[in-house]
């Protein structure tokens, strides 16, 4: 988020509720780890230090409520066009230099300038307080989350619950994977740009090396703290058409029900598309759903050693797994524009209660045509922790996996 001169006098001409931190102008701008209470403010005063001639100060007037609500004109936050050579603008240049050199290496799907909370906490959290290679970072994301927090690591055999076990659980991670001071990294490969909640394709990195890879959904509550979060690494076995045949085993006696009915609509904004294929469309036409692929769609489902492209395999795919008895329930969207991520679970009819399958999905849209142009599907394993994916991090705890890759030799983490 760049901030400026204009944005300044947007806040104070409105009488929005926000809260900044006077440290920096950082994606965090609206987030105080410190205190992990937001402050709202209705006023915002800048004072320039003439005598040092580079400084900037400012100053807050923090009313009696503690509630953040971010409004409007927090939201938007768009560059100097100015030419005049104040100070003001020389002081406000260097803060949209360090912010550019420090956040351009990172996909973040953000093309209009609007400010994304849930973004912008995760970005700041994954890659300057590096929460999930770091103990000081692990302890910074758990800062940043409810009291009450449920962080569903589907890894594990039950969610953590709680600020204090979730920092137990994200620093005894971090320490089993650099062990003992090993080089361990979490590259985001692709972000959704959601501002109440907010999903990120993940890999595990080490030095030269790359290995795990998975999906998590993040969202935040009204305060913008971190409310709930799941998390699913990607399986080590990919058992591809066997999943199939196990699926279409278990509902072979599943009742066989009219196709629903839809009235056709024609989203652009990729969570808006990805409710109405699931929501809408599923067990329907399946040409309905088809047309909201691009022609050049690649799709990662981690069922699968092999990655599908192009609608010819993408069709099949969902052909295949389309039948009697199977239903892809969505539980938690993100509010993406340009890319979405949401969380599901597979209930089949016959199973025993109990034995859905969770799952987290990212869609990736062309901001232009509203065509899907990517996909990623991880499903949790039946077994926690798996038993491949435990030995694997037991012997590279770094990068999680027997057999890493060179860095940077999978295109977006595919």
């Amino acid at each position: 988020a760049i901030c400026d001169l204009r944005f300044a006098i947007d806040l104070l001409l409105s009488d929005s509720d926000f809260y900044l931190t006077s440290s920096t102008f950082s994606p965090l701008l609206f987030f105080s780890h410190q205190t992990n209470k937001p402050i709202m403010v209705r006023s915002l005063v800048f004072g320039v230090a003439l005598a040092s001639q580079s400084a900037i100060s400012l100053a807050f007037v923090p009313p009696s409520s503690t509630n953040a609500v971010i409004g409007r004109s927090a939201i938007v936050c768009n560059e100097a066009t100015t030419t005049s050579g104040n100070l003001l603008d020389s002081v406000l240049s260097i803060f949209k230099k360090d912010e550019s050199s420090s956040s351009s290496s990172t996909p973040n799907n953000n093309k209009g300038g609007k400010f994304l909370m849930a973004q912008s906490l995760l970005l700041s959290l994954i890659n300057e307080e590096q929460c999930f290679s770091t103990v000081e970072g692990a302890q910074k994301f758990a800062d940043s989350c409810t009291t009450d927090i449920v962080y569903e690591d589907c890894y594990e055999p039950q969610p953590i619950v709680g600020r204090a076990a979730l920092a137990e659980h994200l620093r005894t991670r971090a320490l089993a994977r650099t062990n003992g001071g090993k080089d361990a990294g979490f590259r985001i490969d692709k972000i959704s740009d959601g501002s109440t909640a907010c999903g990120f394709a993940w890999t595990w990195t080490s030095s030269s090396l790359e290995g795990l890879r998975g999906t998590t959904f993040v969202e935040l509550n009204s305060s913008n703290q971190i409310q709930y979060v799941r998390e699913i690494p990607e399986p080590l076995y990919k058992p591809g058409d066997l999943i199939l045949d196990v699926l279409k085993a278990v509902t072979a006696d599943a009742t066989v029900k009219p196709p629903p009915e839809y009235t056709p609509r024609t989203p652009k904004k990729a969570n808006e598309v990805a409710k109405y294929l699931f929501n809408d469309v599923q067990g329907a036409d399946p040409d309905e759903g088809m047309r909201f692929f691009d022609e050049s769609i690649i799709y990662r489902d981690f069922n699968y050693e092999e990655v599908l492209r192009g609608k010819a395999e993408v069709r099949k795919f969902i052909e295949d797994f389309s039948f009697p008895g199977i239903t892809f329930a969505t539980q938690r969207f993100d509010d993406g524009v340009a890319a979405t991520c949401f969380t599901w679970e597979v209930v089949l009819e016959g199973a025993p209660e109990g034995s859905e399958i969770k799952g987290i999905s990212f869609y990736e849209v062309n901001p232009d045509t509203g065509l899907i142009t990517y996909v990623r599907d991880v499903p949790e394993s039946a077994i926690k922790p798996a038993p491949l994916g435990k030995l694997a991090r037991q012997f590279r705890p770094a990068v999680g996996v027997f057999r890493p890759v060179a860095i940077d030799s999978r295109e977006g983490g595919i």
